[in-house]
């Protein structure tokens, strides 16, 4: 099934397709490159979704930092330090997750947040759209928004990884 077709499954059932993402895992030959692919992919998107703010933004604000500069410090950010941090939070929750007794594995915590995150990343670029509107309550409500999807779809999918043990790589 392709990755968009379960991205929007993913918002009606998200601990189904939590269930498939694990069980295509324990068949694959690399499982932990899908997640990396899932959470740079996702990281992207977001990236890209800040490029309309990035642009707008005065640069009074930010100081005489040239238009590159600020693209590039958010690839930079997104690309690289966001999937580190990302990996700390997911051996994080893992961690709680355990302490709460939750059976799962290290990569199915990494996996319910990367695919968290890739989920989540389309809700961004309406987020932008709506930033370039220059009204703060609709960006408010879209920010609230993306953020329950985040919580909820993320804990249903955790929930999922954490409900038993899998035979995939920790």
């Amino acid at each position: 099934m392709a990755v968009t077709a379960q991205i929007l499954r993913t918002y009606r059932h998200p601990r189904r397709v939590m269930r498939g993402l694990m069980a295509s895992s324990l068949r694959d030959d690399r499982p932990e490159a899908r997640g990396l692919v899932y959470v740079m992919l996702g990281c992207l998107i977001i990236a890209i979704s800040h490029v309309p703010t990035l642009i707008s933004v005065e640069a009074d604000l930010v100081g005489d930092a040239p238009l590159e500069a600020r693209l590039g410090i958010a690839f930079f950010g997104w690309l690289f330090v966001a999937p580190l941090l990302l990996y700390g939070l997911a051996m994080l929750s893992h961690i709680l997750a355990r302490v709460v007794g939750g059976q799962g594995t290290g990569f199915a915590a990494r996996l319910a947040l990367f695919w968290t995150v890739l989920t989540v990343s389309p809700l961004f670029l309406v987020r932008a759209l709506v930033t370039l509107a220059n009204d703060a309550t609709p960006v408010f409500a879209v920010e609230a928004a993306v953020a329950l999807a985040f919580v909820v779809i993320w804990s249903a999918c955790l929930i999922e990884a954490e409900a038993a043990p899998q035979g995939a790589a920790s």
